[in-house]
Parts: structure tokens; C-alpha cells; sequence
């Protein structure tokens, strides 16, 4: 079943930039808009202002009573030439006293509260003209007379260029958007380029080219990130291929031969009638070589896990001295038989699987006991160091090990002479599972041969406190 994919990454990336241009402009109209409209009226209350302080200056230098004729034709005159602009005056009885525009006030407009408040008002007059205006108190010459002046201006012209404007804008914004959009388009597919080349290259690698890498010149420091942790876990995919296939070959190449022996020698014996005594003869040895199998499957299988770290200690206090003491006393008759001489000084804690290090001092004196001459002689010393790690080192003497082969005596299947017997040797897995235990602890394994000396020394932490 193919999982669900979401829209691509170009499609993301063009609508957000998108989206966010769109949100900027949007944000732009309304602030450009909002700036047009707030200086027509500044431009409206200058003219506004300016107009109510002349009808105040006027009634303020009136004399006789209120209203007058004179007075009536001197505002006339002042008002003369102001097209769309209104003037109503309102006595203290609310009779309107003066107006050149019945249609323009109402009496609410003119009320005492809209004077108080001294703020703008915009509305549409009874002749269907938009209208904006200030009303304020008058004092008159004649004592104790106070009107209320109403002074507005027609604003048509401003309201259709701003519906003009506003539609203007809005149009370009919305163009804006689109191009925008576009150009995030184009800008995302340029930018993903390297994706694409990422994408090609890893679809070229397969597991006969898993050497191949991601390109990571020349593109962008985020991708150049991605690339090192892709081409990091190409690298630990190849080296674990290349176990597996050591693996595989190692298997295969110790396999054939014994199982083409026991093959040989089961059809050898099933090609003319034999006793039973022979019969027996042959599956005991068959019984023997399968017992070797096993123990070599099953060490190709720690191996494997502990290349994979899969190998966890169960860790315990262990005492290094009395685990090699009971030891020595497994291999006293094989060493009695080639008359060598074993020793063993020195002591030491360690945290540690019990089993587990039992099993790699073991395997090293094993063997030293397989390689030691006869009347040779193989010491056991348990050191501490400054580093705070305990130190067992296994000496045999014997032939010297040549330099070239000492660090591949940990490799599996590994021997320094291939002529030696391998149903004597082992199979070869005997070291290499010593280091997979020391290192599984947190230590590691060395080896020095020289002057008719050869010494392996296992290097483990010292038991927390000590």
C-alpha cells in the first residue's frame, strides 16, 4: 500500500510566499488607503476650521439685535464663491436663524451635545450629497445670546476619487499577489534544484555502487547539512554491506570444506555395505565436524551481533585472579601433556559479564597453550594502569608472530600460517571474539611479539571505586 504523500515542497513554499505577499500588500492598501482618506479630511476640517472662526469673528462684532439684515447679507457675501459649502446657525429657542442650505442640517445635527463634543461629523445631506462638517457655540455682541453654528462642505468629489482609488489599489494588489505568487513559483523551483540532483543521485545508488556519494558543493549550507547526514548513513550502510558480504564469504569459505568432507565420507561409506562398528566409526566423526559447525555458526552469530552493537554485558564485580585460577585448572592436563609451565600474579576488579570475560581469557589460553612448545612456559599477570583500566596480559614463548600479521590476527578466520590444520586450530574466531568482548566492555585488546616472547593484553575498566 502506498502511503499518502502531502503537496510538494515547491507547492508549500510558493503559497506561503504567496500568502505572505498577499497579507504585506493587503496591509500596504489598507495604510495607503486609510493615509489618502485621513488627508482629505485635514484638508476638509483646515477649510472647516477656518470657516466657523470667520462666523465666529463675524456674530462676535454684530451689534443690535440677533438676527439682523445687516448681519444676514455679511455672511451671505463671506460665503459667496464657497460652492458646496453650508452654514446654519440655530438660536438658543432652536430656531434656525440663518442657513444657506435648508437641506443640508438637520436639527439634530445642530444639537448642543454635537457642539460640546467639538469632533467631525460626516453624513448625507436630504439632498443626497455626502457632507462632512463641525458644529460649535457662538457668542453674539448682544449679551447673553449664545447660538450654535453648523458649518459642513460637500465631499462627492472626495468620496468617487477615493471609491476610484480604493478600486485602483485593490486591483493592484490583487495583480501584485498573482505576480508574486509566480515569481515565489519560480524562485521555489530554482531553489529546489539541488533537491532534484540529490534526488537523481540517490536514485542511481544501489548496493553494487553504495561507494557513491551525494553531491555537497555548491548548494545551499541547509541542504549541504542534509547531504553529510545522508552521505554519514550511506557510508554506515556500505560498512555494514561489506560486513555482511565479509560475512557471507568468511561462512561460505569455512562451510565448504568440511561439509564437502562429510558428504565425501557419507558417500564413500554408503557406496558398499559396511559393519556396524563402522557405521558407528563414521557417525561419531560426522557427529564430531557438526559439533565444530555448530560452534562456529554460533560464533559467527555473536560476532555479527556485536558488530551491530548488539552485545550488552550484564555487568557484575569480577575478580580477574580467581576467574584465570579456575581456568588453569580446566587446561592443567592439556598443558601437562606439552610439560608447560603456567603462572599467575597479580589481581584485579573489574565491572563486568562474568561469562563473557571467562570466555575471552579462555579463548587466549587456549591459544597460547595450542602455539607454546613443548616444555614452554605461559604467565598470567593482572596489572592496574594510570588511565584506570586493569590490564591481563597472556606471555607465552614460542616462535615470533611477524609484524604483518599481528594486527589481522583479530580478523575472522584469520590464521598467520594457513598450512595449520583447521580441524586442530579451530576455526579462526577465537580472537576476533576476544575483541568484540573487550571493546562490548569499554576496553580493547593488543599484541606484541618479540625476542622468542609473544604477549596478548586485554585492557578493561577498573570496578567503579576502585
Amino acid at each position: 500500500m502506498t502511503a499518502r504523500q502531502g503537496p510538494s515542497l515547491t507547492l508549500r513554499l510558493t503559497l506561503l510566499f504567496a500568502l505572505a505577499s498577499a497579507l504585506v500588500l493587503f496591509l500596504l492598501g489598507l495604510l495607503i488607503g486609510n493615509a489618502v482618506e485621513r488627508h482629505f479630511e485635514e484638508q476638509d476640517m483646515e477649510l472647516l476650521s477656518g470657516k466657523m472662526e470667520l462666523v465666529r469673528h463675524m456674530l462676535d462684532r454684530s451689534k443690535g439685535p440677533w438676527p439682523n439684515r445687516a448681519m444676514t447679507q455679511e455672511l451671505n457675501d463671506a460665503l459667496t464663491g464657497h460652492h458646496g459649502l453650508a452654514v446654519s446657525i440655530l438660536a438658543a429657542d432652536g430656531q434656525i436663524v440663518f442657513t444657506n442650505d435648508t437641506n443640508v442640517f438637520s436639527p439634530g445635527l445642530l444639537s448642543a451635545g454635537a457642539a460640546e463634543s467639538g469632533r467631525p461629523l460626516k453624513w448625507v445631506a436630504g439632498n443626497g450629497l455626502p457632507m462632512r462638517g463641525i458644529v460649535a457655540s457662538a457668542a453674539t455682541a448682544e449679551a447673553g445670546t449664545t447660538l450654535t453654528v453648523g458649518i459642513a462642505t460637500e465631499i462627492g468629489h472626495h468620496e468617487h476619487f477615493m471609491e476610484s482609488f480604493r478600486h485602483t489599489l485593490w486591483s493592484f494588489v490583487a495583480t501584485a499577489a498573482l505576480v508574486m505568487g509566480m515569481l515565489g513559483w519560480f524562485i521555489a523551483r530554482r531553489g529546489l534544484f539541488p533537491l532534484q540532483a540529490i534526488k537523481q543521485r540517490a536514485a542511481a545508488i544501489t548496493a553494487k555502487n553504495l561507494h557513491s556519494r551525494l553531491p555537497s558543493e555548491a548548494i545551499p549550507r541547509e541542504l549541504a547539512e542534509l547531504t553529510d547526514t545522508l552521505n554519514g548513513m550511506l557510508s554506515r550502510l556500505e560498512a555494514s554491506f561489506q560486513r555482511l558480504s565479509d560475512y557471507s564469504s568468511d561462512l561460505a569459505h569455512e562451510l565448504r570444506t568440511p561439509v564437502s568432507n562429510l558428504l565425501t565420507q557419507t558417500q564413500v561409506t554408503l557406496s558398499k555395505a559396511r559393519s556396524a562398528d563402522e557405521y558407528r566409526d563414521l557417525l561419531a566423526s560426522n557427529a564430531e565436524e557438526f559439533e565444530r559447525l555448530s560452534r562456529m555458526i554460533s560464533d559467527m552469530l555473536f560476532l555479527a551481533q556485536a558488530d551491530n552493537n548488539q552485545v550488552i554485558p550484564n555487568l557484575e564485580s569480577v575478580d580477574l585472579a580467581e576467574e584465570v585460577r579456575g581456568l588453569l585448572e580446566y587446561y592443567e592436563i592439556l598443558a601437562e601433556e606439552k610439560r608447560l609451565h603456567l603462572s599467575i600474579s597479580g589481581n584485579g576488579l573489574v565491572d563486568g559479564d562474568r561469562l563473557m570475560l571467562r570466555r575471552a581469557i579462555s579463548n587466549l589460553l587456549s591459544n597460547a597453550i595450542r602455539h607454546t612448545p613443548e616444555d614452554g612456559s605461559i604467565a598470567i599477570r593482572i596489572h592496574g594502569s594510570d588511565q584506570g583500566l586493569v590490564g591481563l596480559t597472556v606471555e607465552n614463548s614460542g616462535p615470533v608472530i611477524p609484524p604483518e600479521h599481528l594486527e589481522r590476527l583479530f580478523n575472522r578466520f584469520y590464521r598467520a600460517d594457513s598450512a595449520r590444520n583447521r580441524t586442530t586450530e579451530g576455526a579462526g574466531l577465537g580472537l576476533a571474539i576476544t575483541r568484540s568482548i573487550l571493546r562490548a566492555h569499554g576496553g580493547d585488546v593488543h599484541v606484541t611479539s618479540a625476542d622468542q616472547l609473544t604477549q596478548f593484553m586485554l585492557l578493561m575498566p577498573a570496578k567503579s571505586g576502585e
